[in-house]
């Protein structure tokens, strides 16, 4: 398996031509590139004219256009591939079973998954699928249920957020009940990452506002929870001080190549320390959103963090008054309670300048024990939470979510949403 570091430092090499450096024998691969639905909802298909394997690709909704440098130089090492484009938000067990159809028709044998955390997590999915074909994705779910091998999967990630291109878990929605859960396994995690900031360059502004709040999500709470080591809280710190100092950037000047890079790297951080330090209740209540109602899982994130933080109350104040050093929010002598507040504080400012509400209007009333149930089943026992919540504690939440009767729908408006 490829260490952390030596993606870093493949990053570096490849950052010019996305095959340069490659192993050899990936240019007699045939490619499956995983995307998103697209207006036209087209597949494309390249061969050389020899019976080679091909890799599938994996990308997300406008993401189809910023696919051109990785389709030319794919054309250019001769590396026949074809597309899988209809990838959605929160990708759901049909996304999953239609990309194996297709690679299994196409003869491939390796996977790329370019787009953001939805493209990329469906491309592992099928990537499990395709090395256990008769076990359903339903009974991966939780810990360590892969076991084998997957074929080459590669990430080329469009948002600087999920951190999946680094994490051992993809999150799926069954299509059918809505119920979204995470399969968590080793070799889930890509053998390459690719971290180019070009292809984030055209990001909308709200897209970048709530992936890069996805990414601090993930440093938050991976820090703040009882299962961390010293990589990961470095880790973690990293991330977090990398967001606060170029998230504004990239949602102001979004042609900021250094502000781009910054935030891929940070988001690739944060997914380092959350795949071996795991996250909480602010994942677990915003799974059950997407499954529920397909709410953005990076808005979902941003609109929660603060609550759950203030829920948590004291018990994680000096963890929350390091990170707020971090941020550049305060200094190493600010008391403990003061600098955790201000953390809390900059987190709640940060949605407000981004336009990020506090609701999420979807919410109905009689669905939130339903909910509340799939949060605790998620969280309890996997997550290494600071405080522990039943389902019934954990149910205050979503009522704190829901709009009040007289101004609905005020705080969240969503014509753009993040992955």
């Amino acid at each position: 398996m490829t260490s952390i570091s030596e993606r870093i430092v493949y990053y570096e090499y490849i950052k010019k031509n996305i095959l340069q450096n490659f192993p050899d024998w990936f240019k007699a691969c045939f490619a499956l590139s995983s995307l998103s639905e697209t207006e036209n909802c087209r597949q494309c298909q390249r061969s050389s004219g020899h019976n080679q394997k091909q890799p599938l690709r994996q990308s997300s909704d406008y993401y189809r256009c910023r696919t051109f440098r990785l389709e030319k130089a794919l054309d250019q090492a001769e590396v026949p591939y074809c597309i899988y484009d209809k990838t959605v938000a929160n990708p759901t067990t049909t996304n999953v079973y239609e990309a194996i159809a297709l690679y299994k028709s196409e003869c491939c044998d390796c996977i790329i998954g370019f787009g953001g955390g939805s493209s990329i997590d469906c491309a592992k999915a099928v990537g499990a699928c395709i090395v256990k074909p008769k076990q359903p994705l339903s009974k991966m779910k939780g810990i360590l249920k892969v076991h084998k091998k997957l074929p080459l999967l590669m990430a080329v990630p469009t948002t600087a957020g999920t951190g999946s291109e680094t994490t051992l878990a993809a999150v799926i929605t069954d299509a059918h009940t809505r119920h979204k859960y995470a399969i968590n396994d080793f070799p889930l995690i890509p053998r390459y990452a690719v971290l180019d900031p070009k292809v984030t360059i055209s990001l909308p502004p709200f897209i970048t506002a709530t992936t890069g709040m996805d990414a601090l999500t993930h440093a938050v709470e991976a820090y703040i929870g009882n299962s961390t080591t010293y990589g990961t809280r470095k880790d973690a710190i990293l991330a977090v001080k990398l967001i606060f100092e170029n998230i504004y950037t990239a949602y102001e000047d979004g042609r900021n190549v250094e502000a781009r890079r910054n935030m891929l790297r940070a988001s690739f951080y944060a997914g380092c320390a959350f795949t071996k330090s795991y996250v909480g209740y602010v994942h677990a209540v915003a799974h059950s959103l997407g499954g529920e109602y397909n709410v953005p899982h990076g808005l979902a994130n941003a609109v929660i963090l603060p609550m759950v933080l203030k829920a948590y109350g004291e018990v994680i104040h000096p963890k929350l008054a390091r990170l707020a050093v971090a941020a550049g929010l305060t200094d190493p002598n600010t008391p403990c309670d003061e600098a955790a507040k201000c953390f809390i504080s900059a987190i709640q400012e940060m949605k407000k300048r981004f336009g990020i509400g506090n609701h999420i209007p979807e919410i109905q009333e009689t669905d939130v024990p339903k909910l509340a149930h799939y949060a605790d089943k998620e969280a309890n026992p996997l997550y290494p939470v600071p405080v522990l919540m039943s389902a019934a504690e954990l149910e205050t939440f979503y009522y704190m979510l829901m709009p009040n009767p007289e101004n609905p729908k005020k705080d969240s408006d969503r014509s753009d949403h993040g992955e």
